[in-house]
């Protein structure tokens, strides 16, 4: 099937030949076209250009783009999303004055969600999954990466990553799969933390890789969670079965992860919520990109990633949600640019880089997804009719989505 998209008000993220990332004052630079066309063939982007070399086509299906913003899909490179039940009596907790490192010292947090999840049949953990994905791709977000980390038994972190693989065979949307077995140490283990991490190691490092279910490995390299020590001994193992990590660092303190996540060649490091100047140097002139989960800091009401400083440094920058029951419990990307753009001081040519060809590279899908680029994944927004894309995160509590298109579909 073809479609043809015509008289779009401004064509954005236009890359004839699209760069892996972006990095630095770069971000700044969001190539354009306006009045323009744009024409999809199966599931891939083929040709565009200004409106005066408009082709005729009779067995595209055409549509009128008059007012209408089109922008490449979102790239969420930061999900729990399989994940069951829900937390929010941990978030009247908070507002009634607990932390969320006392939550989780007292049984709630992480290990909350992984005895719901394990008690959860496979089935119902896909249906609760399959809603919030249906609901995602609705806001825009056409590639997502899902972690495990709520199951914390071998069995159950199994069960999350087959879940997370069948959204992938069942929606069509590209799903990278991270295994975050480290993610909490489980309350069996709660003082033996290294046979925890032996288990990891020895019985479901194997399993996740003899069933082909994870791209990446993960580690919640923090304190009271899991050392630099830890994380390096993880990742070590997580190598011999070809697992690029994508690590948690710095959410609450700098321990030194980030040094660790850029020594083991880590595709990402996510949060970073604090920032020294030891974790910018250990970044310069690296191939990892730093991601920043803005509805997290939102909804925890700790500090934000100080994107600014990163970029400022000549560093590049994706955004993602960190979808997830206790800390995020939103996949809206549309809300993270918005943030991005008015809590950490992006633009919004940077935020929309950061959520697009950036969060494309911290997913590996620079070849197919971020940009409008042809050969790339037909997978795009198309706004509702707005004034400019700087509506995108000024109007932040509205949704400016008419419809989206994920693999050369109309959704």
């Amino acid at each position: 099937m073809s479609i043809l998209l015509k008289n779009i008000k401004e064509l954005l993220q236009v890359r004839p030949e699209a760069p892996n990332m972006i990095r630095g004052y770069d971000m700044r630079k969001l190539p354009t076209l306006t009045d323009a066309w744009l024409l999809c063939e199966g599931d891939e982007i083929v040709d565009f250009g200004s409106m005066d070399t408009c082709p005729e086509s009779s067995e595209a299906q055409s549509i009128d783009c008059s007012g209408q913003i089109v922008l490449p899909s979102w790239c969420d490179s930061h999900t729990h999303l399989v994940y069951a039940g829900n937390r929010e009596q941990e978030f009247v907790d908070r507002i009634n004055g607990l932390s969320y490192q006392e939550i989780a010292a007292k049984g709630g947090g992480i290990v909350n969600s992984a005895e719901t999840l394990q008690h959860t049949s496979e089935e119902a953990l896909y249906e609760q999954s399959a809603n919030r994905l249906q609901e995602v791709i609705q806001l825009g977000t056409g590639a997502i990466e899902i972690k495990s980390g709520y199951g914390l038994t071998t069995a159950a972190e199994v069960k999350m990553l087959r879940v997370a693989k069948r959204l992938e065979e069942t929606f069509g949307i590209t799903v990278r799969r991270t295994f975050l077995g480290a993610h909490a140490v489980p309350k069996d283990f709660k003082n033996y933390k290294n046979g925890y991490i032996d288990l990891l190691i020895n019985e479901m490092l194997p399993q996740v890789a003899e069933e082909q279910l994870a791209h990446y490995v993960d580690v919640f390299c923090e304190s009271g969670y899991f050392s630099v020590a830890d994380t390096e001994r993880i990742l070590e193992a997580a190598a011999r079965f070809e697992l690029i990590p994508k690590i948690h660092v710095n959410q609450f303190n700098s321990i030194g992860g980030v040094g660790v996540g850029v020594a083991h060649n880590a595709l990402s490091v996510d949060h970073l919520e604090v920032l020294e100047a030891e974790d910018i140097e250990a970044l310069q002139g690296s191939q990892t990109i730093p991601v920043a989960l803005p509805s997290c800091s939102f909804f925890l009401g700790i500090p934000y990633t100080p994107g600014r400083k990163l970029i400022d440094n000549g560093l590049p920058l994706a955004l993602a949600t960190d979808y997830n029951p206790g800390s995020s419990p939103s996949g809206n990307m549309n809300f993270v640019v918005a943030s991005a753009c008015i809590k950490m001081n992006l633009s919004p040519e940077e935020a929309i880089n950061a959520a697009t060809i950036n969060g494309a590279y911290a997913m590996g899908l620079s070849e197919t997804h971020g940009s409008i680029t042809p050969g790339k994944r037909a997978n795009l927004i198309i706004t509702k009719p707005i004034p400019s894309y700087g509506f995108l995160p000024y109007a932040f509590g509205s949704n400016l989505i008419d419809r989206v298109i994920l693999n050369g579909t109309l959704q």
